[in-house]
């Protein structure tokens, strides 16, 4: 049960007929919990307000910029974001949103805005078990100081709900955006590890465009994590129950490729001894992750512009067209554009693939997370042996590397650096060995 401040405020009776005259206000309701967005926005539309539900910052932050809320409702956590980060940033951008917290206290920079008592009202009955239902029928009218509400009745009874309100303000830092920034500034995603503004930049643009369904565009050198950046955005996206499903446009043959993302009919081709469902079915109501996208032949291109564009596909050897719903993301180690301009990709794939884009940095871009990296990994090759640790002379030779295979390549070399050292606790520069790691 959350805690809310109480206080006693005066109630007039208003008349009915002046709250119909009133223009339709917008509230977007926050929080991870179904129940409690449920319980807000029907006392609120009980109270003439249009209410969006947010499941999460990023989400909430999307659907203010479409809509332009008079007022954001944030529960006490969010899933993706740093509840303060992402408030001090909401704040600067949408100066003129009403914040409130959960409990009914403020929570971000702006002035009490003239709609308080309402918001307050709806926080409170939400949080009451035995509240009478609103319908579209009731009349109520706030302001500043009185209210008054009209409850049908239950077994012969009015029951009412008292407004218990919180009048005095929280203290709360000022906000660090940078003029004009529209950024949501917050700690790097889990899977993405590095701490390097490129990186917390990465997560940034995970974080805004996960709860969409617009397609992204994943661009990096080879090795850089790109299917880790694909993964967090369905691990934070509504689709997160749903399969992710990956496939690399690179690793299999042309003459294949069609069938592996469509599926294919019993009999279609030689071979085809039973009909299968393609990738791109399997991930129905999920993610699908097209790898290497750069390397699709020109051929099937057109196939996949179809699908992107109506959602329907033709598994091969059959005439009868399937829907299936799915988010695209695709990467590639390429520069689509390029690829645009010389005729080896089609534009009008590209534009719809590139809808937004995320571009993952090189290691060599963001070294100073090397040692944060080489914890990571030595961690993780700790879950199969003998935990170790790096001295100061292979940190050093780690450094001065240019690092072709990116964070892959730093995998492969501290793990073989970590089977060469045997039993000895402790990587030496005499294990570390460059030679063969970029595979």
């Amino acid at each position: 049960m959350r805690s809310f401040p109480h206080s006693n405020p005066s109630r007039s009776s208003i008349s009915p007929a002046r709250s119909v005259m009133r223009q339709p206000r917008t509230a977007v309701v926050t929080s991870a919990d179904g129940n409690f967005r449920h319980r807000v926005q029907q006392t609120l539309t009980g109270l003439r307000w249009q209410v969006q539900e947010a499941t999460s910052g990023a989400e909430a932050w999307a659907v203010s910029e479409s809509t332009l809320p008079a007022a954001l409702i944030v529960d006490s956590w969010l899933p993706d974001l740093d509840k303060s980060e992402f408030l001090r940033n909401f704040s600067a951008t949408f100066p003129n949103v009403e914040l409130l917290n959960a409990d009914g206290t403020s929570a971000g920079d702006c002035p009490r805005g003239p709609h308080r008592q309402e918001l307050l009202y709806a926080l409170r009955s939400s949080q009451e078990t035995d509240t009478a239902a609103w319908n579209a029928n009731t009349m109520l009218e706030v302001n500043s100081s009185e209210i008054h509400s009209d409850m049908p009745p239950t077994h012969g009874m009015v029951t009412h709900v008292p407004l218990e309100v919180h009048l005095e303000e929280t203290e709360r830092p000022t906000s660090t955006a940078a003029p004009g920034s529209k950024g949501i500034v917050g700690e790097r995603l889990p899977e993405l590890v590095g701490n390097a503004p490129v990186m917390l930049e990465v997560s940034r643009r995970v974080r805004l465009i996960a709860p969409r369904a617009t397609p992204v565009l994943i661009e990096g050198p080879t090795g850089s994590g790109k299917e880790l950046v694909a993964e967090a955005l369905h691990r934070l996206s509504r689709r997160s129950r749903k399969p992710f499903v990956a496939i690399n446009c690179a690793a299999i043959p042309e003459a294949l490729l069609e069938a592996e993302l469509f599926g294919h009919t019993k009999g279609a081709f030689t071979g085809a001894v039973q009909g299968r469902v393609g990738r791109i079915e399997s991930a129905d109501g999920g993610t699908l992750f097209l790898d290497e996208i750069g390397e699709m032949p020109l051929s099937l291109q057109s196939k996949l512009l179809r699908f992107v564009e109506s959602g329907e596909l033709q598994r091969v050897g059959d005439n009868e067209t399937v829907h299936v719903d799915v988010r695209i993301v695709a990467a590639t180690h390429r520069k689509l554009g390029q690829l645009t301009e010389s005729g080896a990709f089609r534009a009008d794939l590209y534009y719809r693939l590139a809808v937004f884009l995320i571009r993952t940095p090189g290691l060599a871009d963001h070294l100073e997370d090397l040692p944060l990296l080489v914890d990571h990994f030595l961690a993780r090759l700790g879950r199969q042996m003998p935990v170790k640790q790096i001295d100061e002379s292979a940190m050093e030779q780690l450094k001065l590397h240019t690092w072709p295979g990116n964070v892959r390549e730093l995998e492969h070399v501290l793990e073989r650096a970590a089977i060469l050292a045997g039993d000895e606790p402790v990587l030496t520069s005499s294990e570390i060995d460059f030679g063969y790691a970029v595979a």
